[in-house]
């Protein structure tokens, strides 16, 4: 996503938790671009992270909400405490943090939209995914709550993003994953889909794959 915005003519400010990653973004996309090692699940790092960006360059016009992560497939029963732990600090409370520490600068605007990546398994479920299931549904009514509260003219939509072939869905599906599109083919949609979100969809829950 981040190359597609960029490609289009978008400054992306971004941040991920591979330390490898974000250094190549960083020689591949130079300034204003902007992105930093950051582990949303902890507030004490989006905090620094949020005030740098926002005194420099001000409240986002779209503000992403991807950071995900899923249970090793396993009855809930067998899912260890701490990864169960982990992933709702990361998919629930991550975007949380995020939220905390950007929007108010968005509210002061009046304008923006914030997307929360969702899920199919966030409106619906299936068997050895609980722990993730439950972190997507709770984005969906965190999103929906959330639209309530925003101002006229700004827009909060939880997005399923469809089924795309990552090592996450690989994780799940096996070999089988290579049957759905891969990240390169996927932004094609995605980004422009993303790009066209304004506050006519607040509240929405929508999907990039199916275009509703």
């Amino acid at each position: 996503m981040a190359e597609k915005f960029i490609e289009l003519g978008h400054t992306v400010l971004g941040c991920g938790r591979s330390r490898d990653v974000i250094e190549q973004l960083r020689r591949t996309y130079r300034p204003p671009n902007d992105f930093a090692a950051v582990d949303v699940a902890f507030e004490s790092q989006v905090e620094p992270w949020a005030a740098r960006l926002l005194s420099t360059h001000g409240a986002p016009d779209l503000l992403i909400n991807n950071a995900g992560i899923i249970n090793q497939n396993a009855p809930l029963w067998q899912v260890p405490a701490e990864e169960f732990d982990r992933l709702i600090d990361v998919n629930v409370k991550g975007v949380a943090n995020v939220i905390r520490h950007f929007v108010p600068a968005m509210l002061a605007r009046k304008t923006g939209v914030i997307v929360n990546f969702s899920s199919a398994w966030g409106r619906s479920v299936a068997s050895d995914v609980a722990p993730y299931c439950a972190s997507k549904w709770a984005i969906e009514g965190l999103t929906q709550a959330l639209a309530e509260e925003l101002p006229r003219g700004m827009a909060a939509v939880p997005l399923n993003p469809g089924v795309i072939d990552t090592d996450m869905l690989r994780s799940c599906f096996g070999g089988s994953a290579s049957r759905y599109p891969d990240p390169k083919k996927w932004v094609e949609k995605a980004v422009p889909y993303i790009l066209a979100l304004n506050s006519r969809d607040n509240g929405k829950s929508l999907s990039v794959m199916r275009g509703q």
